[in-house]
Parts: C-alpha cells; structure tokens; sequence
C-alpha cells in the first residue's frame, strides 16, 4: 500500500435527455472539487447542453451530434482528461463532497485496483446492490427467477451470494454497477477501455472482466455513498429489454464457452416465456384499465423478444 495521498481524480458525466436531473448531480460534483471535470452529452433534445453551458462554463462539455452509446461517450470523456483517477458518472446521480476524497485514496493505496464502486442508494435511501458476478447459469436463475429475494431471508446463505450480500464492508468482487465507477486511468488506457460494441448495458461487466484478465482487480468500497435515481433515460420498453439482451448475449459470445453461452440463453428464454404467461395471466385477471395497460405493454415487449429467435440463440 503507498501513503502519498489520494489520487487526483477528474469527474466525466455521461448524458442523455435528463436535463431536470443533470443540474443537482453537477452541483454535487463542483462540491466535491474534481480536478477535472467533463459532461458527455448523447445528442439530447431536451435543452441538457444549454443547461451546461449556461449554468456550469467551468466544465468542458462534448455534446456529441450522435448517440455514442454509454460505453463510447465514456471513452471520450475520459480521454478529454488527464488526471491518474476519473470518476465517471451517470447523470441521475449525486455524490457527497468527500467522495474524490475517499474514491481517490482508496485507489492510491490498492495499486493493482483498477476499478471501484462505491456504496449506492436509491431516493429514499435505501442500498442499491451493486456488485455481482459474472454472468452463468447458476447467477442467471437466482437473480432473474426472483429466487435472491428468498435467499435474501436466510442468513446462513445471503451473505455467500453477491445478490444478496449486505454490502457494509470494502472487498473483492467481480463487477459493479456502472451507475458510479471510480476508474484508474492507467489500467483503464491498457485495456484500450470500454467496448464501444455495447451500446448500452453490460459495459461495465466487459471491462471488469478484461481487467480482471490483465492482472487488475474490481473492488466495492462503502467509502462515500452516491445517489443514484436509475431509469433516467432508458427510453423505450422493449427497445430497452431487446438492447440489454443484446448485450448480454455478446458478453456471452465473448467471454463464456458456447456451451455455458447456450445454456445461460436458454435460461434467459425460459423466464422471459415464464414472463409473459404470468402477464397474460394477469391481464386476464385485472380490472383496473391502467394495470390492463401495463401488462398488455410487459406481454407484447415479451412477445416481440420471444419471436426473435436469433436473439436466443449462442
């Protein structure tokens, strides 16, 4: 461990359409006095780049004239700056004024830790399970299935499983939640960064896993607390549902032999045909127009999936 002090740390903000929500998390930000600081705007049309530019000169803003994606505004942000650490944010967040402070000196004193997420919540206050591990057939049925919600009630085994863990210490995990990564540069820069293939979703599990493979380890660190709203601008439901998919799909190609990637798809398929007949299920039981618009939304998104048969398949 070295005792020089907390690594200096810029601040890169990735945005698209949240414009109500992108002032609180840069005001956060200023508080906490980054030594750099970036907005990457995804081509938004809701008025977000004016807001930095009117608001916030201080900040050096990219608006992009197309969405990059999460992962390749990321890129660009962060080689906007030059700072050893980067913090890299999504918009619908707000961090304390100590949290460079404590991300920085977590780093400086773990040199082979090349990523950190730090401790997050949700608008009331409550934890946000951040760090997971890599996707297999095992994790894949506990967490989309709803098991971890059992294990969750069952002390001897929820603090073995990442899902259900409880979050109050610092250690070593597999990936954390993009929402809010503390990132070193240099180990960032030797795996040439994100991979820009994923548009959105899974980024963050690809670029843990290519560390980890480079001799890098991910940590969660509760040093300092991040807001995080979540869903700021996902957009449309089963254009969301298809991208996640796509991107878990490619991870899988990636990194998993075809047989584990085949056997995680058929999984995936099997709750997302289980999701849709508790849909239909539903509607025909539901009375209230609202919940009958709902559903009739969640059976047709599962639906359109389900028919896309190249999606399923390793």
């Amino acid at each position: 461990m070295t005792t020089s002090g907390p690594l200096a740390m810029a601040v890169v903000v990735v945005s698209l359409n949240t414009r109500d929500i992108l002032q609180k998390c840069l005001e956060s930000v200023l508080a906490a006095a980054p030594a750099e600081m970036v907005v990457v705007d995804n081509r938004s049309t809701d008025g977000s780049p004016d807001l930095v530019r009117a608001l916030f000169p201080s900040v050096r803003l990219i608006a992009s004239d197309t969405n990059l994606g999460y992962g390749g505004a990321a890129n660009r942000g962060i080689a906007a700056c030059s700072a050893p650490a980067v913090l890299l944010l999504n918009s619908d967040t707000v961090v304390a004024p100590d949290a460079l402070y404590a991300l920085g000196g977590y780093l400086a004193e773990r040199p082979r830790v090349a990523v950190v997420g730090p401790r997050l919540v949700k608008l009331d206050g409550s934890l946000q399970r951040s760090a997971f591990p890599f996707p297999s057939v095992l994790d894949t049925l506990i967490g989309e299935s709803g098991m971890h919600l059992v294990v969750r009630r069952l002390p001897l085994l929820r603090e073995r499983l990442y899902r259900t863990w409880s979050h109050t210490g610092a250690r070593r995990v597999p990936w954390v939640v993009g929402a809010a990564l503390a990132i070193r540069r240099s180990a960032f820069e030797r795996v040439a960064g994100f991979d820009e293939s994923y548009f959105m979703y899974g980024e963050e599990v690809d670029l843990c896993r290519r560390l980890e493979r480079g001799g890098f380890e991910t940590h969660f660190a509760p040093v300092t607390t991040v807001v995080h709203r979540g869903q700021a601008s996902t957009g449309n439901r089963t254009a969301s549902m298809r991208q996640r998919l796509l991107s878990q799909r490619r991870y899988l190609l990636r990194h998993e032999s075809p047989r584990s990637a085949e056997r995680v798809l058929g999984v995936l398929r099997t709750i997302a045909a289980a999701r849709l007949l508790r849909d239909v299920v539903l509607l025909w039981l539901a009375r209230d127009p609202e919940r009958r618009l709902r559903l009739c939304d969640s059976a047709a998104a599962w639906r359109t999936l389900l028919d896309e048969r190249s999606l399923w398949k390793a």
